[in-house]
Formats: structure tokens, sequence, C-alpha cells
């Protein structure tokens, strides 16, 4: 598969959430955890439970930055 997105980050999945429609899905980056909100049909589809490997594709116009203070 070819993405236009940049930002892939791989990882694994340590929960999933189901709700009615959509699912929360955490992906664990190695020490930082990503969520991502997709829909039951793409869980299933994706074939994701706890453990499996899956990558976060981020692509946003947009990308704020913070600094402690």
């Amino acid at each position: 598969m070819k993405l236009s997105a940049r930002n892939v980050l791989p990882g694994t999945v340590v929960e999933i959430v189901t709700g009615a429609v959509t699912s929360h899905v955490r992906i664990d980056l190695g020490g930082s955890v990503v969520t991502a909100s997709i829909t039951n049909d793409a869980v299933k589809e994706l074939g994701l439970v706890v453990g499996s490997r899956a990558s976060a594709v981020i692509k946003a116009s947009d990308v704020m930055v913070g600094v402690d203070e």
C-alpha cells in the first residue's frame, strides 16, 4: 500500500473500547500511546485485537507545538 501521508507510526494495539458505532483504538508507539476513533466495521475488517501490530497514520494540515513553562 502506498500512502500520501508521511507520518506513519508503527506500534501495538493495547486497548479497544467498542461503542455503538465507533471504537477507540489505543496504539502504543513504544512509550507513547495514540488513540484513534474508527468505525466498528473498520476494526473488524482490519482484524484488530489487543496485541495486533498496527500503524497510526496521521495526515493533518495543522500541527501544534507546545513546550513546558
